[in-house]
């Protein structure tokens, strides 16, 4: 069976929605809404269309096919300037050291502060992958392709870039970190709240979002137990975001309290270390890779056999057939 990742089009529209019914809420970049759902493929589209090169906000949908039977099988996407049309909220842990002289004690109390500090970046996220389809290493070949498109498009990312990981939500579909904070000043439920940003924007975080500092002590215990871990469901993937470079450094989720991972663009692992090779010839053999060819709508990765020679490297007929790349032809590669 044979996948590639490719631009997403108007014609996955029903596919991805379809997709976007099984996160079980909590997924900003994929909400469980068509006509939003459509907005953002249309964006996509239009972004990919541009050819200019000079960093702006733009938006990219990628898919995962099954080249066999045409079936959509998963999604991802890019977002290259965070912040632009509406403020980029975090929470940023840190923490306050008070001394009382009179007492003889030191104090150190853990706080919350909303910021704006990841404004600018570059993001990557609405990663979902069918629960039918979670083996073989098709969620690495959907995560790692976002940085090989990256490395193909270098001057349309910013130099930082960032990953929100979903937060705890508990089997009723609450989450005990906003039911402690936010939930008190907006008075609907995380589900709610969850909806309404995905569709609308934050502008409403901005007008009913407490700005004062946040004693973490004064949160609930259930609060305090989630702050800054991922749900279950993404513990892989913030493994693999660490693989990458990737680290959390006291950001997380203003809605769940998930963490968001940081990492320097040129520093990320599968950025860094790919290479763009020609392709000298075809043949069987070789290290399994990520392999990914063309640029913005032509872009397409998949699995395949990589050779390594002085001449270019060498690809495995299958792998080249899903690229649509022969002899003479640029692609950029990485060893699993």
């Amino acid at each position: 069976m044979s996948f590639v990742i490719r631009a997403a089009t108007p014609d996955d529209l029903q596919a991805i929605y379809e997709m976007a019914k099984l996160t079980g809420g909590g997924f900003t970049n994929l909400p469980a809404d068509r006509k939003s759902l459509e907005g953002k493929i249309q964006r996509s589209t239009d972004c990919f269309a541009r050819k200019d090169d000079d960093l702006s906000d733009e938006l990219f949908v990628l898919v995962l096919e099954n080249t066999e039977t045409g079936e959509i099988r998963g999604t991802c996407q890019l977002l290259t300037q965070v912040g632009q049309k509406w403020p980029f909220y975090s929470y940023r842990l840190s923490t306050l050291t008070q001394h009382s002289a009179e007492l003889g004690r030191t104090f150190r109390a853990e706080i919350l502060s909303l910021v704006t500090d990841l404004e600018g970046s570059s993001e990557v996220g609405g990663l979902f992958l069918h629960p039918n389809e979670r083996a073989g290493g098709l969620g690495m070949l959907l995560a790692r392709s976002r940085y090989l498109f990256i490395g193909l498009h270098r001057a349309r990312f910013a130099d930082r870039i960032l990953a929100e990981l979903r937060g705890i939500i508990d089997d009723a579909g609450d989450s005990p970190f906003w039911d402690s904070i936010a939930g008190r000043f907006f008075g609907m439920s995380f589900d709610e709240a969850d909806t309404f940003n995905a569709l609308n924007g934050n502008q409403f975080i901005a007008d009913l979002m407490p700005k004062h500092p946040v004693y973490v002590a004064m949160l609930s215990d259930s609060a305090r137990h989630v702050l800054g871990r991922p749900n279950v469901s993404g513990r892989a993937a913030m493994r693999m975001l660490e693989n990458e470079g990737f680290a959390h450094e006291n950001y997380v989720d203003i809605f769940d309290g998930g963490p968001t991972m940081t990492a320097r663009t040129d520093q990320v692992h599968s950025i860094r270390n790919a290479r763009n090779a020609q392709v000298a010839g075809l043949g069987d053999g070789g290290t399994t890779s990520l392999v990914a060819t063309g640029r913005l709508a032509d872009f397409r990765c998949a699995y395949g056999k990589v050779v390594d020679g002085e001449e270019g490297v060498t690809l495995d007929p299958a792998t080249a057939n899903v690229l649509r790349v022969g002899t003479g032809d640029m692609v950029r590669w990485i060893e699993r």
